[in-house]
Order: structure tokens, then sequence, then C-alpha cells
């Protein structure tokens, strides 16, 4: 008996001098993946060439396909294994070159807004459109005005995101659906057109765009943004005069469809070549924003994964496979060829990791995926919090990647300090200059790290 007992004490300290040694080695693995990244310029380099050289890439347009290019390119020099092109088709929509909203007042005047088109609207008739305005903040408000209040009208959404909501995706989630449906359900009601209050938690002279959806049974109405600043200065107008009148000319359509591709690189792995770990940001930006945030960093985040496995030498068990997705912004056709692909296939896929919050700086993990794959993403929570990865929570992969959600393949978003994110998500003023370097390379090194610890574990719970 004392003789069983004494080989069961050697063996459990066996396993815990082996787990102790294993995890120091891991934990100067993630060190030099940090020395790393934060060593190298090629990451921001290669964003300042994105958003200056390329600048915005709507999906279906020339500098897009510019995008394409470059982003093939760049994956070679990064050393991949292999990179290739993979086909897709994508819906061309056009914002045209008017877009005009002014305001006029017998009491205040004229107001001539920033304005820009919805992605995804129609255009107003030709010569633009003339009515009276009515504000409202919800769906129910217009339920309640009804048509007799609302036909002929320009319906103004002036529902601002909720400022005491501490993540800023939270307000956003709160405040989206009048961009995404309120064309749909103002039309419902006989309104003429739509105007809605940028989605920001900032008042800046921006509007912000972002995609709206129709339906096919309800008359299309042409939809815009207008700026937090103009939309608080219309909102005090029609307080006090309710009869003024807005003018507002777009000539923005759909114009057929074009072949486009997402961008992707591979390391193949040493043990596990056909067991598949993905890692991705989308391409496309608007066409109005070099997109340096959204989803420049997100891009380059990914390609840093393939850049410091090159560069440390780390020989990755599973392919590690970095996909640039085309067109999440306004049709997400790269995402859904993405996926169908891997279905068709009959690709085993071990996870699939997004970033899309921006550049700056990384905070954690979000996970959706089942409690055991969440509990094994936490485990290593020890590891990374040295390096200001704290929240690891069951969430949000991202949309490029959710509809591989279908094929029970986990998914992880790399979560980031949004605080600033909405001031410039959308905008015009998305730029280079908003991406802090050494945050940019802390994300990069935040997916690299995590990628070699799913690599080396498959999830197993220690």
């Amino acid at each position: 008996m004392k003789t069983k007992l004494r080989a069961i004490l050697i063996l459990s300290a066996l396993l815990v001098n082996f787990f102790l040694f294993a995890q120091k080695e891991d934990s100067l693995t993630i060190r030099k993946i940090y020395e790393n990244a934060l060593l190298c310029d090629t990451g921001y380099n290669n964003l300042y060439y994105l958003t200056k050289k390329i600048g915005p890439r709507l999906a279906g347009t020339p500098q897009s396909l510019a995008a394409v290019d470059w982003a093939y390119h760049a994956m070679k020099n990064l050393g991949c294994d292999t990179a290739y092109l993979q086909e897709t088709t994508v819906a061309r929509w056009i914002r045209g070159d008017v877009e005009i909203c002014n305001i006029t007042s017998t009491k205040f005047g004229e107001l001539k807004t920033k304005v820009c088109a919805l992605g995804g609207s129609v255009g107003t008739p030709k010569g633009g459109i003339l009515a009276d305005v009515i504000e409202v903040k919800t769906f129910d408000e217009l339920k309640t005005l009804g048509e007799k209040n609302i036909k002929g009208k320009i319906v103004f959404f002036n529902r601002a995101m909720d400022p005491t909501e501490i993540n800023p995706f939270y307000a956003y989630g709160k405040a989206v659906d009048q961009r995404g449906h309120g064309a749909k359900e103002a039309a419902k009601y006989g309104a003429v057109g739509v105007i809605i209050r940028t989605l920001s938690l900032t008042n800046n002279d921006f509007p912000h765009t972002g995609v709206l959806r129709y339906d096919e049974k309800i008359v299309k109405i042409p939809a815009a943004a207008i700026s937090t600043n103009d939309a608080e200065i219309l909102s005090k107008w029609l307080k006090q005069d309710s009869a003024l009148k807005m003018f507002f000319e777009m000539y923005c359509k759909y114009d057929g469809e074009a072949k486009s591709y997402n961008v992707i690189g591979e390391i193949k792995g040493s043990e596990k070549p056909n067991e598949i770990i993905t890692v991705g940001g989308h391409l496309d930006s608007w066409d109005i924003t070099p997109g340096a945030n959204d989803d420049g960093a997100g891009c380059i985040h990914s390609m840093d994964v393939i850049r410091i496995f090159k560069s440390l030498k780390i020989k990755p068990k599973h392919t590690i496979r970095t996909v640039l997705f085309m067109d999440e912004e306004l049709n997400q056709r790269g995402g859904g060829t993405y996926a169908e692909t891997v279905k068709k296939e009959n690709e085993k896929m071990i996870v699939a990791l997004e970033s899309d919050e921006g550049g700056a700086m990384p905070i954690g993990f979000s996970v959706d995926a089942n409690s055991e794959i969440v509990e094994a993403v936490k485990q290593w929570e020890p590891l990374l919090k040295p390096y200001g990865l704290y929240e690891f929570s069951k969430g949000w992969g991202g949309v490029d990647i959710d509809p591989l959600k279908k094929q029970g393949i986990p998914l992880i978003g790399l979560t980031i300090n949004a605080q600033r994110y909405f001031e410039y998500h959308h905008a015009q003023n998305d730029t280079f200059e908003t991406v802090n370097k050494r945050e940019l390379q802390m994300g990069g090194a935040a997916f690299a790290s995590l990628i070699y610890l799913i690599d080396k574990y498959d999830f197993e719970k220690k």
C-alpha cells in the first residue's frame, strides 16, 4: 500500500513539474512574441500604404482590387508558405457625385448640413426631395404617429448612442436599428425619405455611413446620415419651427455585380496540416474613408501572426491561415464564400479568430463557443494578463467568421479598448493618424500569442 501511495505521489510531482516547465516555456515564448512585435515596424508601414496609397476601398471598386493586389504581394513578402486569392462576387454600390442636404427655417434661416448616403441606399428622384420633417427616436413612435402624420414627410431619426453604456459596442447595438431598418420602417407610413443622426458618442462634424437593409415588399426610400452637430441643430430648430423644410438630393445606386477576392496566406502545419486555425480581418472599407481602424488594423493584426511565427521560427502543429475578407461592409459576400468553401472542401477548422474593433489597445478576447471552449481560453489568462489582456468572456466572434458558426466552429474576436472607436467608425476621419503604432503592435502580438497557445494545446484544459 505504501509503495503504491509513494508511486502516486512521485507521479503527481512529475506532472506538477511538467506543468510548471510547460508554463515557463509558454511564458518565454509569449515574451518573445511581444518583443518581436514591438520591435518591428512592418505592420505599421503596411497600414500606412493601405490607407495612404490606396485609401477608401469599397467592395466592387477599382480601389478594392488595388488593395487585393497589394495584400497578395504583402502576404508573400511576409514569408507565408502559400498565398492565393479566393474568388467571390460582390454587388457594386455607387455613391454618386451629388450629396446635398439643406434645412430652411423661416425663424432660423438656412443650414447646409454635412451629409452622406447610407450604404445600399437608393437615390432621390432627379431634382431631389423637398418636404416637411418629423423627428422620432423609435419605431414605436412611428407606429403611434401613423400614416396621417408621416406620409409625404422626411423622417428624422434622432436617437443618440447611450453615453452611460461602458462598452461602446453595447451603445451602438442599442442605436443601430434606426440606421439599418429606419428607411424600411418609415416607408411603411408613407415617408419620402429618412435622415438619421450619426452613430457616434461624440459631437462632431463627420457624418458616418453604414449599411441599411430594405424589404423588397416595401417601397424603397432614400436614406442618409447627418453629423451629430447638425442633428443637434435640426432637433433644436424643429422644437420651435415645425414647419421648417428639408431638401436633400443624392444619386446613389446599385450597379450590377463584380468579381473580387479574399486574400489568403498560410503557414502549413508541421503535424496536422489538414487542421486549420483561421485568423482574419476585412480588407474593404467604406468609400468615404481610408478605414484605418475599420478594418485596416484588423488586417495588420492578422498578417502579423504570419510575420511573427516566421520571424521567431515557430513551427505550428496546425496550419495557420490568415484571411483578409472582402465585402464585410456592404453584403458580407467574402465571409459567406469562405464558409461555403470550408464546407465544400470538408476542411477541419479548429477555430476562427477575427479582429474588427480597431487599432487601439487590446484588452482580451470574446469567445462565441460552448462553455468548455470558453473555459479553455480563460485558463490562459495568467499567461496573457501581464500584457494587458484581462477580459476573457463568452460573446461575439466577428461578422466575417460568423457564417462558420453553423458548422460548429468556435469563433473568437479580439476585444479592443473601444472608447474612441465611434469617433471615426464609418467616417471620413478614420485615418492612419488615429492609430497608435505601439497599440497596433500589441494587437498583433495578442493574436499571435493566443494562436500559439491554441495550436499547442488544442483547447485542452490543464
